[in-house]
């Protein structure tokens, strides 16, 4: 009996390998989970008592669990059997439809990605690129919202850095959910952009499950109270002028709400500039069809240049970052105040009727935001200069900047002038667009470049409407 026992190599190392998989399956792992749960916990606490808008028991919810709830939502479900019958499909299929979409729109979202990565990675590359200011904030933006209330921030869309921006400005009021476009659906920026709560809205699909599913989700998300970020224009916008709101995710939000009940939905205006949008020049280039698309190569080979140009500026003691990038928080707005002075309840309305009323809702916030957009020294300068007939010395740009300054003060806008100097404002500006070749200087005059009108028309454009309101 005492005798030993030989058996193979090949066993002995599948019977280690089993009873070390036992040991940390039964032992370490649910130790480890305890720990690092315990750790979330607590950092899920801290957070909450500086929100002002808290973190949702719905966030935290498993993944699958909210997979499960949005495929076999009975309107889902509802879409998926009318889909069946429609194309003569075995509902097996629709269904499956279903679970694809449903596990592409749900989110994963982490606090301590959330709060611990994104948070500071969010806030180290937009300090990195920009000069980050908040220029204006209601002081009722979030004061005296109450529990329960679902926060909605409506923004224009200038540039992907937006998303970036926005975070870092709003995190410490709420963990925003945003609804994000295809372009960020690849590897790995899409698992760390769910990772923080965002989900992905194919925004051109005419699809009807697609749309069902993307509606119930919103819903979903919505009557839970998660704090959410919406970008109404449907995409960057390419002429540097606001583009009208589209109404989809409007709807998703309304169409079921009661205007008499407890819950309610708060949307706040939020508007962003920038000195430099790193898309510039692509969105331009986007306005005519017929010039070729870009290679990957040539995309590769551009960034590398324009890093490497910035880091020679840094190098020589010449770089200013990519200039201001500024946000302003407007005051909010009650669902429940709006539709009891226009639309009332919605739910009973037709499509055609529902989407009439929430136009005028969505175009009110429009004009909420384009009102609180910044003039930054970039806009200001590009203004002046493409006014200019003729070439204009320094003092005479001076004068055409301050006189503009007035009107667009006379007119209520927002002005954000760095360090409280005018006259320094109007230098960063000008030195902004020097430094990318778009005013040419000739014995002490200056004159937009010919070619570049195009790009300074961009700038111009993003506050040109609040010159149309004096």
């Amino acid at each position: 009996m005492g005798e030993p026992v030989s058996v193979p190599l090949w066993l002995f190392l599948a019977i280690a390998a089993f009873a070390l998989w036992s040991l940390l399956d039964r032992l370490l792992l649910p130790s480890v989970r305890w720990f690092l749960r315990r750790r979330l916990n607590r950092l899920i606490d801290r957070v909450n008592r500086r929100l002002d808008v808290e973190i949702k028991p719905f966030q935290l919810t498993k993944r699958q669990v909210l997979i499960d709830r949005l495929v076999y939502d009975p309107q889902v479900v509802a879409a998926a059997n009318e889909h069946a019958r429609a194309a003569n499909l075995p509902r097996e299929v629709a269904m499956a439809e279903v679970q694809r979409y449903a596990r592409e729109i749900v989110p994963t979202f982490n606090a301590y990605i959330y709060f611990r990565i994104g948070y500071s990675l969010a806030r180290a590359v937009a300090r990195l690129l920009y000069r980050v200011r908040l220029g204006f904030a209601d002081e009722r933006t979030l004061a005296g919202v109450a529990p329960g209330t679902t926060v909605v921030f409506v923004m224009n869309h200038r540039s992907n850095m937006d998303y970036v921006l926005v975070a870092f400005l709003a995190a410490e009021r709420t963990a925003l959910s945003y609804a994000v476009g295809e372009w960020a659906r690849v590897w790995p920026l899409q698992q760390l952009i769910r990772s923080m709560g965002a989900y992905f809205v194919r925004r051109d699909s005419n699809n009807p499950i697609y749309r069902r599913v993307l509606e119930r989700y919103v819903h979903m998300a919505t009557e839970a109270g998660v704090a959410q970020a919406m970008y109404p224009e449907g995409g960057l916008s390419r002429y540097g002028r606001l583009r009208a709101p589209r109404l989809g995710l409007y709807d998703y939000m309304l169409k079921s709400f009661d205007p008499r009940g407890a819950h309610d939905i708060v949307f706040v205006p939020v508007a962003l500039n920038y000195d430099r949008v790193l898309e510039d020049r692509t969105l331009l280039r986007a306005l005519d069809p017929a010039l070729p698309r870009r290679s990957a190569w040539f995309a590769t080979h551009t960034t590398a240049r324009f890093a490497l140009r910035q880091l020679g500026l840094m190098l020589r003691g010449r770089w200013y970052r990519l200039g201001y990038a500024c946000v302003n928080f407007g005051r909010p707005v009650s669902a429940h105040a709006w539709l009891a002075d226009h639309g009332g309840d919605l739910r009973p309305l037709d499509r055609e009727r529902r989407f009439e009323i929430v136009g005028r809702l969505a175009a009110d916030l429009m004009d909420e935001v384009a009102r609180l957009v910044p003039v930054l020294p970039v806009s200001l300068i590009a203004t002046v200069l493409l006014e200019a007939e003729t070439p204009v010395d320094e003092l005479e740009l001076k004068v055409r900047a301050g006189r503009l300054m007035t009107e667009f003060e006379a007119s209520g806008a927002r002005l954000y002038v760095p360090r409280g100097d005018r006259d320094y404002a109007i230098h960063a500006g000008l030195r902004m667009l020097a430094l990318r070749h778009l005013v040419d200087e000739r014995d002490g005059s200056f004159s937009a470049v010919g070619s570049e009108r195009p790009l300074l028309a961009y700038y111009a454009n993003s506050v040109a409407h609040l010159r149309r309101q004096c």
